[in-house]
């Protein structure tokens, strides 16, 4: 389930191997998010990038869950939906007891890196 309703739509998702998949999402530009942040200008927030990695890992992963840290995040690049609606996530997932650790690497269609960040998910298989 999306938090963010019709924020983006995955188009392909593509098993790299047993531990790594790319997940090519379609931003919503016209979506109500981008009107705040910034009028005229849309910067797709941070917190909905991280939104849509745990989503997608949830996803990958069949189990609900819970942030408990993120660490070395590093936005290279304004993703623009106006300019770059496109981007593929590079998602190396490990999975370790009730802990789910993501490395991601977001880039767009081009090759450019815009955003790097690693993620320590929680688990919680009660509630799926």
């Amino acid at each position: 389930m999306m938090l963010i309703k019709d924020f983006y739509k995955i188009q392909a998702t593509r098993n790299v191997d047993a531990n790594t998949i790319h997940v090519t999402i379609l931003l919503n530009k016209n979506h109500d998010v981008f009107n705040g942040h910034f009028p005229g200008n849309p910067i797709t927030p941070g917190v909905c990038m991280i939104q849509t990695i745990k989503e997608i890992t949830q996803d990958h992963v069949e189990r609900n869950l819970f942030l408990q840290g993120i660490s070395n995040v590093k936005f290279t690049a304004l993703i623009n939906p106006q300019i770059n609606p496109e981007l593929v996530l590079e998602l190396s997932i490990i999975e370790e007891n009730n802990t789910v650790k993501v490395k991601n690497i977001t880039k767009f269609t081009d090759g450019t890196i815009a955003l790097k960040c690693n993620g320590t998910f929680i688990t919680n298989t009660e509630l799926v």
